[in-house]
């Protein structure tokens, strides 16, 4: 798996429409309230033109993306930390994701009613943002009760209460847990906490049709502005234009888009973003059986690498294989990359690139 994305937002923005689009699902979207009400999860394969190039290059059996997995989670509302329409169950769900996806509307329209009956992005986002504080303060109250009489004698406990006071006094004034700085002895404190405004967090400002490829709506340049503000993702989406593109075969998709004056569809933006958002970055692993991609942190070692493929392969692991990708595509593939002396043997300590090709050797 890449990762798992969260799609959250107001009721009636979008949500389910995009999810239908980049999952090819059927989720139900209607112009009303607490349609979704469990969330609809869905496997999306990453789209990566460097895996058709490889493949090009090593004719295989079975070629095998990265992939994303896309949680559908109900529209939160104003008073959801206080279970307002179902919304405890809902914030529950964002706890199991690794970034949030929060669409956010940008579009006018008569036959869809708007939650609050205006159209206003920094409203509708403040308002999910306050609802995530005020779960996590509540989450934050319950393991300062647990750490409080243990930090008399624990100076483990000690040190985590401080650090969950500084948390609370953060989001007291307004702020996201992941505004708060971590000394890296005091990250491993709060890795049980799972606070939901730590979350790395994306922006999806969901447009009318006839505004994409054109310059920013008022509406846009509001969330553009919060989002640099903030330091978090944005893109430009239009989840009636992805449903539509959705519908279509590879090669109609790349009509559709140049029609639309669009370089790639909102799939594309998302898992681009995301694996920024992340800080992940994809090697691969190629054979006349099978090519594929696959997702790692940035910054992993090679045995960390290996254990994405088979957690054998960590625990056993040797060293790597490796070339990287310009390299492959210049040698036209691993026996002239051998012969240029570009294939190499790299050990425990070695840092996987992004587009790396690897093999692993490993004893079991």
């Amino acid at each position: 798996m890449g990762f798992k994305c969260g799609i959250v937002g107001l009721p009636n923005v979008g949500k389910s429409t995009l999810f239908n689009a980049l999952t090819r699902s059927s989720a139900l979207a209607a112009n009303y309230p607490f349609a979704t009400i469990d969330p609809n999860i869905g496997i999306v394969a990453v789209p990566d033109d460097r895996l058709k190039v490889l493949t090009a290059l090593v004719p295989t059996k079975k070629v095998v993306p990265t992939s994303l997995e896309i949680v559908d989670i109900a529209g939160i509302v104003k008073g959801a930390s206080q279970g307002e329409g179902l919304g405890n169950q809902f914030l529950s769900h964002i706890a199991e994701v690794d970034a949030i996806i929060q669409v956010v509307r940008c579009f006018e329209s008569k036959d869809i009613v708007h939650v609050h009956g205006t159209v206003d992005p920094l409203r509708d986002i403040e308002v999910i943002k306050s609802e995530l504080i005020l779960k996590d303060l509540e989450i934050l109250s319950k393991h300062k009760q647990r750490n409080e009489k243990a930090s008399k004698t624990d100076k483990k406990a000690a040190q985590a209460l401080a650090v969950l006071e500084r948390f609370e006094k953060t989001m007291n004034e307004g702020k996201a847990a992941r505004e708060v700085s971590l000394m890296d002895d005091e990250k491993p404190l709060m890795k049980e906490v799972r606070l939901l405004t730590d979350k790395p967090v994306l922006y999806a400002a969901n447009v009318g049709e006839e505004e994409l490829g054109k310059p920013d709506s008022t509406y846009v340049a509001q969330v553009r502005k919060h989002a640099a503000e903030e330091g978090a993702a944005m893109i430009v989406i239009s989840g009636k234009v992805e449903e539509e593109i959705s519908k279509l075969e590879t090669e109609e998709r790349a009509e559709f888009l140049k029609a639309m004056n669009l370089k790639e569809a909102g799939l594309d933006q998302l898992a681009r973003e995301g694996h920024k958002l992340l800080k992940l970055i994809t090697f691969f692993t190629v054979g006349e059986t099978e090519n594929r991609a696959w997702t790692v942190e940035k910054d992993a070692r090679a045995p960390q690498a290996a254990g994405k493929i088979h957690s054998d392969f960590e625990r056993g692991f040797i060293r790597a294989e490796v070339v990287g990708y310009d390299d492959f595509l210049k040698y036209k593939g691993e026996l002239g990359a051998k012969e240029a002396g570009r294939f190499r043997l790299e050990g425990k300590e070695y840092v996987v690139q992004d587009g790396d090709i690897m093999h692993f050797r490993f004893s079991v």
